[in-house]
């Protein structure tokens, strides 16, 4: 038995070298990385000459590589959805032709080191490239090379979907843009915050904003003027235009409005003053006239996950006013562009429960654009939908095309998606969508060239009768085709926010609202407590944001927590600058209660850790005024004599910790009342215990005298 397990043991020691071996084979990184610069046309039709591919190849080993070349393969057109899902994931097809591999230059890359990568393929008759028909073609940019101590092999590649309209070379064929299986295609453009930048805005007081990312975003040439400056030439397309429509972060534009009069960047130490003010001032005016008259629709605040904030607090005291406020910034995108979104339109991220869809109904919201693969329905999912137990009516996202738009290639890749859903070179495929509801990337990071040809093309498609443009409220407008229900799976349970989030946002959400219970409205300040801790309550909705995602609680909710301490700071007991001495045992103990809010605030003053003091009569709750101060005589008595401290807090009526405790260093000659009668009384008690004593022993002694002085009868006198 011995020898068997030694045996066992001996192959698995063996053994485990090699299947360690080939996990790391398997989990070895990428050799090189291709970035494309260029891919010329993007759109292949009768006229096209030839196919412009440009980029870099960098090598991101750890050893040489040598004999690098690349190639451009191509597939056979591609006829559904899987197919196109494969491409897009970078699995593997069947190639119908492909180019003669050419050298990269330099051929050969040390690690870090980058060449270039130039592919110019004649297209007509005799090109090594056949588009046989028109449709959606996988392409593959293919680059082999021998790394170090190794063969021959393809290091990397870049899958591309590529929309043919028309075989090049050949006469274009005619296609009646009315025609019933063109779709009608609406493009939603986001205008949002790539992750969140607000660290503090208090009431008051000065934006600080965690870094100068945002000023980056919105100089020129950044991601949002980028955004803003594409969505603004294609007004010169009508089409292009009036099929757009904008999905504006209401959070984004007031953090912009804000750093327009003057913000501060936390910078590990003391804040510096924020350098982006005058970009923030150009790209809100670029956006204030790129939505005048335009069709408008609100995302949540901060992007948040709209389904993370119905589990704060859950229960009986669920906080809903949270989830308002998170989905009625149409108020703030009208105060401040001057524009009224559609009426009771969200486009909320991440995937929404039942509780949500119902919630969201609750606080006005009528119509969720969402993703299709998010829905279920018995029917095709062609047009709006009606939510099932809800007065909500959805209308689908195509799943797909944000797919394609979202991974690598992107906006080439959504070109292609489109144009395979809008039934390019087949009607099964354009039957399966009459309505086209195209939503990029929420925080779309595209260049501006890229965003640009994405519209042109975008124009193309229309001009050319493949998809009809139609402006979002059309579709929005029309009656639901059918009922859908929500489809929550374990998939999105595991991509929301964290439970662990979601606890610290309902415990400072709670210490919030008891903090605001305890407020009142200044008659000369005239301040609203709402708006004290309005700050706060923004704060905790950030910490919901999808761009969190990932993070640990403390980092999503550090921002809420600073604002919250931030506030009830300003309410505190002042510790005295010396000791204070007792003029009896008895003798009231003053504190000095100070509150720099502009509202009144209700607080209880309490003593923790006074072993020598003790409260003779209940201290009552008192109104601090609004920037003001208080004098409150605590009644005490000392309990002992000689220099000992305690410790006096702040709390509301309902015990939500204010401000900080404050110790005060005491001295005491005399003792209280109750500290005589306590020691009179324990006098008493000894003196009686020592005289009960004492008489006892002299009773006692009494009697052994009496007992020795005793006549005593012997044995003999008894007889």
């Amino acid at each position: 038995m011995k020898r068997l397990a030694a045996t066992v043991l001996s192959i698995l020691f063996l053994a485990l070298p090699a299947l360690f071996g080939a996990v790391a084979q398997a989990q070895e990184q990428p050799r090189l990385r291709v970035d494309l610069d260029q891919l010329n046309p993007r759109v292949i039709g009768t006229n096209s000459t030839s196919l412009i591919v440009t980029g870099r190849v960098t090598n991101v080993g750890d050893r040489p590589i040598r004999k690098l070349s690349v190639r451009l393969q191509q597939g056979t057109r591609l006829q559904s959805e899987q197919q196109i899902g494969d491409v897009l994931a970078g699995g593997k097809f069947k190639d119908q032709s492909a180019t003669e591999f050419v050298d990269l230059e330099p051929d050969s890359l040390e690690a870090g080191q980058s060449a270039t990568l130039n592919l110019n393929i004649p297209l007509g008759q005799s090109s090594k490239l056949q588009f046989a028909k028109p449709g959606v073609y996988p392409l593959l940019v293919n680059v082999n090379g021998t790394p170090e101590f190794g063969g021959a092999e393809r290091l990397a590649a870049v899958s591309l979907l590529m929309p043919v309209l028309g075989v090049p070379g050949k006469a274009p064929s005619s296609r009646p843009p009315t025609a019933p299986s063109v779709p009608l295609a609406s493009l939603l453009w986001p205008i949002a915050n790539s992750t969140v930048h607000v660290v503090s805005s208090p009431l008051g007081g000065p934006l600080t904003l965690a870094d100068e990312r945002l000023a980056g975003e919105l100089g020129a040439g950044g991601r949002l003027d980028s955004l803003v400056a594409a969505a603004r030439a294609a007004e010169a397309d009508t089409k292009v235009s009036s099929s757009l429509c904008l999905a504006i972060d209401p959070d984004l534009v007031a953090t912009v409005d804000g750093m327009t009069r003057g913000y501060q960047v936390a910078n590990g130490g003391a804040p510096v003053p924020g350098r982006g003010v005058d970009a923030a001032k150009n790209w809100l005016g670029q956006l204030k006239a790129l939505v005048a008259g335009r069709c408008v629709v609100t995302l949540p605040f901060a992007d948040a996950d709209l389904t993370a904030l119905t589990k704060v607090r859950a229960g009986d005291a669920t906080d809903t006013a949270l989830l308002a406020s998170a989905v009625g910034g149409a108020a703030t995108i009208k105060n401040l562009l001057g524009i009224q979104p559609q009426d009771g339109v969200l486009w909320p991220g991440g995937a929404l429960d039942s509780q949500t869809v119902e919630a969201i109904g609750k606080a006005g919201v009528k119509t969720v654009l969402t993703d299709s693969g998010k829905l279920q329905s018995d029917s095709p999912l062609s047009s709006g939908v009606a939510i099932e137990g809800t007065d909500l009516r959805a209308q689908p996202i195509d799943a797909l095309i944000t797919s394609a738009l979202n991974g690598p290639g992107g906006t080439q890749n959504g070109l292609g998606a489109i144009a395979f859903r809008a039934g390019l070179g087949g009607q099964a495929a354009g039957q399966e969508r009459s309505r086209l509801l195209i939503a990029p990337p929420r925080h779309w990071d595209a260049s501006g060239t890229e965003l640009t040809t994405f519209l042109e093309r975008m124009g193309d498609f229309y001009a050319t009768g493949l998809a009809k443009s139609a402006p979002l409220p059309d579709l929005l407008g029309e009656s639901p085709s059918g009922r859908a229900s929500v489809n929550y799976d374990p998939q999105d349970v595991s991509a929301a926010t964290s439970g662990d989030v979601t606890a610290r946002m309902s415990q400072i959400d709670n210490e919030t609202l008891g903090l605001s219970s305890s407020m009142t409205m200044d008659s000369t300040k005239r301040v609203n407590p709402a708006d004290v801790i309005a700050p706060v309550r923004l704060a905790i909705i950030r910490a919901a944001s999808t761009s969190w995602r990932g993070a640990d609680a403390g980092t999503a909710t550090g921002n809420a927590r600073g604002d919250l301490e931030a506030i009830r700071s300003q309410v505190t007991v002042e510790r005295p600058k010396q000791t204070i001495a007792l003029a009896s045992g008895a003798s009231p103990l003053p504190a000095y209660v100070t509150n720099g809010l502009p509202v009144g605030v209700n607080v209880r003053i309490v003593l923790k850790n006074n072993l020598g003091l003790r409260s003779t009569a209940a201290v009552p709750e008192r109104t601090v005024p609004a920037n003001g101060a208080i004098n409150q005589l605590l009644p005490v008595e000392a309990l002992r004599a000689g220099r000992f401290s305690v410790d006096v807090s702040l709390t509301t009526p309902d015990g939500t910790k204010l401000g900080t405790d404050a110790r005060f260093e005491l001295t005491s000659t005399e003792y209280g009342a109750i500290t005589i009668i306590i020691t009179v009384t324990a006098a008493g008690a000894l003196l009686l215990l020592s005289s009960r004593r004492i008489y006892r022993r002299i009773k006692d002694s009494r009697a052994d005298r009496a007992n020795e002085t005793a006549p005593r009868v012997t044995e003999d006198a008894q007889v």
